[in-house]
């Protein structure tokens, strides 16, 4: 059962915010009184069918004591009935609390583990693989930065994805992707295990937090990398070091300009995401215990080429589609990382 109070503060709270905007909000508070308009509205609407479903199932039960209305509430009443724990199930899941930065773009940065050449390899296989993930889905996937090894892998990758509910469907990749396969830097046909790790970091807007220009240092330097990889000969290339944290950012483009803005972009989002974390390990020290934790230092899944296999060891989920989702098709293990993490909550929140 759903509690009818908590329903009664949502319809409320929907009620003020469109009062308020339809009133004349102040300027700055729009934005924000917008989003949580928008996010509001299909919830109160399902609030709305589900107070006329459970009005429909009272009726129809009084009809029973009504011979002339019998029939119709017999075949009334098994389909309120059917319908209407799902409908329970579905604001349940609507009440659960939300990742304020679900909406957000994200900053995702793979870099290669264990495993020399072959972790780079396979850190530019990830690479890829979400890149196709993403334009299936139409978002837009920006290279920030990428530095090539020797034989074509990834040593650094960095990209910006944009678009709707972008890190609500990236957070749980956030970790490290162990392979086992026969890499091509090995002639005796060995199977070997790499790694890679994946960071997949909400972008931090600028009012989300202020970084005094007395935190940060700026370097340019002249760029370089492997294969002739982004090398002119102007300091165009920027490091920025955040000296509070000492986080260093750098960016390799052409344009120091853009370099500038493409450091502060990431430098931004990993500042906000310590924020995060903090708040999180305040409200429960066995939060990295979940799903979605982002620990870097957790083997999250497993990708075995030869048996065409790949595990994901949170959820215990194993999936014979290895070549299908090196392509992209993240679909199905993105869906059920999302349920159990719903279902992790929802035992949560009846406890």
């Amino acid at each position: 059962m759903v509690p009818l109070d908590k329903l009664d503060q949502i319809t409320r709270r929907f009620e003020f915010l469109e009062a308020k905007l339809g009133t004349g909000a102040l300027p700055a508070e729009i934005a924000v009184l917008s989003r949580e308009y928008s996010d509001l509205k299909p919830v109160v609407a399902d609030i709305a069918a589900y107070r006329r479903a459970l009005a429909d199932l009272a009726e129809a039960e009084g009809w029973l004591a009504d011979p002339e209305m019998k029939a119709l509430a017999e075949e009334e009443l098994p389909v309120l009935l059917a319908r209407i724990p799902r409908m329970e199930q579905a604001l349940r899941l609507a009440l659960l609390p939300k990742d304020a930065a679900d909406a957000r773009p994200a900053i995702l940065e793979i870099r290669p583990g264990t495993g020399g050449e072959e972790a780079a390899l396979f850190a530019g296989d990830l690479a890829r693989m979400y890149q196709r993930f993403a334009e299936s889905r139409g978002w837009r996937f920006e290279i920030l930065e990428q530095q090539l090894s020797d034989l074509g892998g990834l040593k650094e990758f960095t990209a910006h994805v944009q678009g709707e509910g972008v890190f609500s469907q990236l957070k749980f990749e956030a970790g490290t992707h162990r392979v086992q396969r026969v890499p091509e830097t090995e002639a005796g046909g060995r199977i070997h295990t790499s790694a890679a790790t994946v960071a997949v970091l909400p972008e931090a807007e600028e009012v989300d937090l202020l970084i005094p220009a007395s935190d940060i240092r700026i370097d340019t330097m002249r760029a370089s990398g492997a294969g002739g990889q982004h090398v002119n000969t102007t300091d165009s290339a920027v490091r920025i070091t955040h000296l509070p944290t000492g986080i260093i950012v750098t960016s390799s483009e052409k344009s120091q300009h853009r370099n500038r803005e493409i450091a502060m972009q990431v430098l931004r989002a990993r500042l906000y995401e310590l924020e995060r974390d903090r708040v999180a390990n305040a409200r429960a020290a066995d939060r990295k215990a979940q799903v979605g934790s982002g620990d870097r230092s957790e083997r999250i899944r497993t990708y075995n080429f030869p048996q065409g296999r790949m595990t994901d060891h949170r959820i215990n989920l194993t999936l014979y589609a290895l070549p299908q989702i090196m392509a992209g098709d993240l679909s199905e293990v993105i869906a059920a990382l999302i349920a159990h993490d719903q279902a992790d909550k929802l035992a949560e929140m009846d406890a």
